[in-house]
């Protein structure tokens, strides 16, 4: 007769946690399998298996995907804390001084992507070459307990207190405008009066946004747009004003600014991690590389 533990050990082991881990971050049979290396039929079946070994419900499907249940999280919990210890242990088994190697995965919004990472990027990557990178735009924070992403860059003057980070510096903004535009409309216009590029509703807690609304209650915008890039771009081409980051327009020679920089919409820069990723050598790679790297206007 087995044991109670080697009962429990054939209801759940390491390959298990590693499959549940991947269908919560993949969201998707697919997604699961691209990150097993397995084909969508083998990750069905073997949650399946999974479920009625254990006799509960691991997942819920529906329209957005496989959803995990509570079970799933809490059982997702210990496989991830065994993944990062595992991959310390590789780290720590390798000679001091060992190149770092793996994959980076960072979240950030598509503004600082384009205007803060990008550009210093390549030098990070030539650098640390066994470093492969995965960057994905987001305008939520990504869950960085379910190591959807290993670090997040945000604009925040609030970082999460269940995060670990460093602060890069104060992101600034100011209202623009281009200066064929400017010189298009009378020059004692208020702004008030211009036609303002603006973003829109699924955007609707934006400081640019509660600034615009506070200072100017009445103003209703021309255009509206659905990131600060695009109302970037808008701007430069001259459909009218908006309020865009310095890091984004500084050097443009198109545009010229019309208000600020706007104290009130001062926000910081911050590159966030995972207490339980922190320790991981490409990440503390970054996080320095970050420090030294990042200057805003």
């Amino acid at each position: 007769m087995k044991s109670s533990y080697a009962k429990m050990q054939s209801l759940l082991n390491l390959a298990d946690l590693e499959l549940l881990l991947a269908l919560i971050r993949g969201r998707t049979l697919l997604g699961a399998a691209e990150r097993l290396k397995v084909d969508s039929s083998t990750v069905f079946r073997s949650i399946k298996r999974l479920e009625r070994d254990l006799g509960e419900v691991l997942f819920d499907r529906g329209r957005q995907g496989y959803m995990p249940t509570d079970l799933a999280q809490e059982l997702a919990s210990y496989a991830e804390r065994i993944e990062s210890q595992l991959q310390e242990a590789r780290e720590v088994a390798h000679k001091k001084g060992a190149e770092p190697s793996g994959v980076l995965r960072i979240t950030t919004t598509d503004t600082v992507l384009h205007s803060v990472l990008l550009p210093v990027m390549a030098r990070f990557a030539k650098a640390h070459p066994k470093i492969d990178l995965e960057l994905m735009v987001s305008n939520a924070l990504a869950n960085l307990s379910q190591r959807d992403a290993d670090i997040a860059i945000r604009a925040t003057r609030k970082p999460p207190e269940h995060l670990v980070g460093v602060k890069l510096g104060t992101l600034r903004a100011a209202v623009y405008g281009s200066k064929d535009y400017l010189r298009s409309i009378p020059e004692a216009s208020l702004l008030e009066d211009m036609d303002w590029v603006a973003l829109d509703e699924s955007l609707p807690d934006h400081p640019s946004q509660k600034w615009r609304r506070q200072h100017y209650p009445k103003l209703k915008p021309r255009y509206r747009v659905n990131s600060v890039l695009s109302a970037a771009g808008a701007i430069v081409n001259g459909l009218g004003v908006g309020i865009v980051p310095l890091i984004v327009l500084k050097d443009n020679p198109q545009v010229q600014t019309v208000a600020g920089p706007l104290e009130e919409l001062d926000t910081d820069l911050w590159v966030l991690a995972h207490p339980d990723a922190r320790h991981l050598q490409r990440v503390k790679m970054l996080f320095d590389f970050m420090r030294q790297s990042i200057r805003l206007p």
